[in-house]
């Protein structure tokens, strides 16, 4: 059952890293993404590194958004990447959203997180990036 990537619909997992308890920023971006057409799987709150690849890999996800508030983000972040990695999963577009020091952004990208959206980014600027990094590397 193989059909062209422009009529799958994009899959998505949001995922809440670490101890951070606020979730209403990314159930709005879960339920944005849903509505322009992509599979979403929300993994809930407190979810481990470990917690989320898994996710990623059971659910075939073609990208990972990761909302952290908390301020852990350059111990979270890393740690998600590398445990990519080790699985050989390099082709899923991680994006990373919350409360991110602009200083702290470089680095983020320089691990492999395609982009890091910070409070206040338009919801549609969201979707149309996901949308445009999953078809690009589906190109490839």
């Amino acid at each position: 059952m193989t059909s062209a990537p422009s009529q799958q619909k994009i899959r998505v997992v949001v995922a809440k890293p670490g101890l951070d308890g606020h979730d209403r920023g990314a159930k709005i971006i879960a339920r944005a993404l849903r509505d322009a057409g992509m599979e979403v799987i929300y993994t809930g709150l407190h979810q481990t590194p470990e917690q989320i690849v898994e996710t990623v890999i059971q659910e075939d996800a073609d990208a990972v958004g990761l909302s952290i508030l908390s301020g852990a983000h350059m111990t979270l972040v890393p740690r998600i990447v590398d445990l990519l990695r080790a699985e050989g999963i390099d082709d899923v577009v991680v994006t990373v959203g919350g409360t991110i020091p602009a200083d702290d952004i470089p680095e983020l990208k320089a691990l492999g997180v395609a982009e890091v959206f910070t409070p206040g980014a338009p919801t549609q600027g969201i979707i149309d990036f996901i949308q445009g990094a999953v078809h690009q590397r589906d190109s490839r």
